[in-house]
């Protein structure tokens, strides 16, 4: 039977032209309201099937495979509808896969009898779905993305009317899936990171929210920070290190695979682990993702090897939410960076309220640095004969409303590169301007101690820094002496810090050895690194009484320092008895509240000029040093 014969349908052009106007302003609202593609490709649906009474309809998408996908079908039964999901298009594949594969109308008078139909008409058959008509809708670049199908209980082609309303339908969907997949562009750009094009921080932050929180052990969260990406940056470029983010960001994505990988800051990842197998073992899933990075890269002709640290966590079950979750793996991250870059620390319980009281401190110094509360106070180097002051050591206060904190209630924030580099500098600046003061009032002052960190030392900035401010202020270097502790001097890292220390000893600038015997006391190590000034440690001197081991101990001290060519400071004297056993040792200098305790620049300004040590004084000091040995 030829199409044009068939039974007409709603044939009064005036009724048709106002039905078909109708179903066009009602898609197009649809369409205008932002309403999802599948909503509206039903409605669409539905209100063809009002106007067509005697069809079903039906919307497959076809994707970029060519497979098709059900995008409505609301008259059609689910089960037919998922029969058909994933069905490829193609010569012999039904209506709608075969109008999809030549790009053209497609009629199946009977099911039973096309040949088209072969591998297909056991599902529709059953359904009563006798006949069925599909059209190609094909996008602006002749791509075919989906088709509109209608069936019929009869064996039977299409009416004109039908044809017009499926021509109309077919427009109709083309305007629908153009802005559906504009939509998704927009969306997409707007979820992934430009450079690596892995989801984004915002794609991170959707993909929490459908994180369930009392699946115990069901999902846990890595974040990753790339440890060279700054070095790379400052020493090739930034060609080279978007480059290394890049490859790195491939190498992370393949290892993690099937767990989704995402890029939420400059040299920052986060993995969102589901993977039964992943989480088996979450130790041996980092390992996979470290070794996948060590692999030397060719970084704009800069061969470089991506090292990362990494940090996870995994939900409980009585985590209160999924951002919990999150600054767990962050505490994690924190903690592994600071034990040992390069490798992979699971969160403990315990773990966070250390880092969140860290984080707190980091917080509270970095708040104190903008503002303009770091101060320095001074607690005075006396002569033990004369009470003389012969030296200053600075000491780092915050000041917060009207209390003054000491360094020991922020130390942790110390243990943040940034911060304790920071605070380095400023300390610097203030001590040169309160000694460039003092110089010029004519006050008798001959040095003053700042305290250094490892960050300081081995990251080669300080003696930039120190110069910088002192020379800004027209103040000599030789009225500086910078403090190291002794856990810095000799603990982890203690070659680049080491290092740092004869850099400096060899411009002339001196170096004193804080709270000496409290950690890895080694007096071997001061044979390849010497220093200026040993300051011994106060736990020595509050045990001093005469025949002690501490007695003993300070005594040797006291005579292989003299030997070295090295001065002696005792920390800690709060006794005149102290002050007595220490002198009668042979040592000349102290410091502790025996004599004062820290104060401000204006009560060491008083200090000074009350009892500091004149270089042409009676008490006849070395110039230019702490005093006598």
């Amino acid at each position: 039977m030829d199409l044009d014969e068939q039974p007409a349908a709603n044939q009064n052009p005036s009724g048709s032209g106002n039905a078909l106007l109708r179903l066009q302003n009602t898609i197009l609202e649809s369409i205008a309201k932002g309403a999802d593609l599948a909503v509206t490709c039903t409605l669409l649906c539905r209100e063809v099937e009002s106007l067509l009474p005697a069809v079903k309809c039906s919307v497959l998408s076809v994707d970029g495979t060519g497979a098709l996908h059900p995008l409505a079908g609301p008259s059609l039964p689910k089960s037919y509808s998922d029969a058909l999901d994933g069905a490829l298009i193609g010569p012999s594949n039904g209506s709608c896969g075969t109008a999809a594969y030549l790009g053209e109308d497609v009629v199946a008078i009977d099911i039973a009898t096309d040949p088209r139909w072969v591998d297909y008409k056991h599902l529709a058959l059953p359904h009563g779905l006798r006949a069925c008509w599909s059209s190609p809708i094909i996008d602006a670049d002749g791509v075919t993305i989906a088709t509109f199908g209608i069936y019929f209980a009869d064996c039977r082609g299409p009416t004109p009317f039908e044809q017009a309303v499926v021509r109309n339908c077919v427009h109709l969907c083309i305007i629908a899936i153009d802005r559906h997949q504009r939509v998704n562009e927009h969306e997409r750009r707007a979820l992934t990171d430009a450079l690596t094009g892995l989801p984004n921080r915002a794609a991170f932050n959707a993909e929490l929210l459908t994180l369930d929180c009392r699946a115990a052990g069901r999902w846990a969260i890595f974040v990753l920070d790339l440890d060279n990406l700054k070095i790379v940056n400052d020493t090739f470029g930034h060609h080279a290190g978007d480059m290394l983010l890049q490859i790195a960001s491939d190498r992370i994505a393949t290892a993690a695979c099937p767990s989704r990988t995402f890029r939420v800051g400059g040299d920052e990842f986060a993995i969102v682990i589901k993977a039964p197998q992943a989480l088996r073992d979450l130790d041996a899933t980092a390992e996979t993702i470290t070794s996948a990075l060590a692999t030397p890269a060719d970084c704009g002709g800069q061969i470089i090897v991506p090292r990362a640290t990494i940090g996870g966590a995994v939900v409980s079950g009585d985590e209160p939410s999924v951002e919990h979750v999150r600054k767990n793996a962050d505490f994690a991250l924190y903690h592994a960076k600071e034990t040992g870059r390069g490798g992979f620390v699971r969160y403990w319980p315990g773990l966070g309220s250390t880092m969140a009281q860290r984080l707190g401190a980091i917080r509270d110094v970095n708040a104190a640095l903008r503002d303009n509360r770091i101060d320095a106070f001074y607690q005075p180097i006396f002569r033990l004969d004369t009470r003389e002051v012969v030296g200053l050591e600075a000491l780092c206060r915050m000041r917060m409303g009207n209390k003054i904190v000491p360094t020991k209630a922020f130390h942790e924030a110390t243990t943040d590169v940034h911060v304790a580099t920071a605070l380095t500098a400023r300390m610097m600046s203030i001590v040169a301007a309160d000694v460039r003061r003092w110089l010029d009032m004519g006050i008798p002052f001959q040095h003053v101690g700042i305290n250094v960190s490892s960050a300081d030392l081995s990251g080669g900035t300080v003696e930039r820094v120190l110069t910088s401010v002192f020379e800004r202020e027209g103040v000599s270097l030789e009225h500086v002496i910078l403090e190291v502790t002794e856990t810095v001097y000799m603990g982890e890292g203690d070659q680049a810090v080491q290092q740092g220390i004869k850099a400096l000893r060899a411009k002339g600038i001196r170096i004193a050895l804080d709270d000496f015997g409290t950690g890895f006391a080694s007096l071997t190590h001061l044979l390849t690194i010497p220093v200026d000034i040993i300051r011994i440690d106060k736990t020595f001197i509050e045990h001093l009484a005469a025949g002690s081991v501490s007695m003993t101990i300070v005594e040797s001290l006291i005579r292989i320092a003299q030997k070295m060519d090295t001065r002696i400071i005792a920390e800690g004297v709060e006794s005149e008895e102290q002050a007595r056993l220490l002198q009668a040792a042979g040592c000349t200098l102290a410091q502790g509240f025996l004599y004062s305790q820290a104060v401000d620049r204006i009560e060491m300004t008083a200090l000074l000029l009350k009892r500091g040590q004149y270089v042409n004084g009676p008490a006849a000091p070395i110039t230019g040093f702490v005093g006598p040995r």
